[in-house]
């Protein structure tokens, strides 16, 4: 898997979808990243890291693989796992919060 990130970018997709009371709201956020070129021993140290066994990208952004990102363009959290801007949004979108209001869920 990293041999294939290597020196490209890729799109990490998360499908967020939310339901509350009779309403539902579904999104994906999109996040690019791209790589460095990576050598075989650099691949090689990550891999025996161990760091990349569950994950699904066989990397981890917020970890020793932060090295290897060279750039992204969208969400950070999203590449972590869940776009919390994009909850947060349609959240506030269906009323879920309201920092004056004595019944926010969020």
């Amino acid at each position: 898997m990293l041999r294939m990130l290597s020196g490209r970018s890729h799109d990490v997709l998360t499908g967020v979808a939310l339901c509350l009371d009779e309403r539902e709201a579904c999104e994906v956020a999109c996040t690019r990243v791209r790589f460095l070129q990576l050598s075989h021993a650099e691949i090689a140290w990550y891999a025996a890291s161990g760091e990349a066994d569950d994950k699904a990208g066989a990397y981890a952004i917020q970890g020793l693989a932060s090295r290897f990102v060279d750039t992204i363009d969208g969400s950070y959290s999203n590449v972590v796992g869940l776009p919390v801007a994009t909850v947060y949004r349609l959240l506030r979108e269906f009323g879920a919060f309201d920092p004056a209001g004595p019944g926010a869920i969020f």
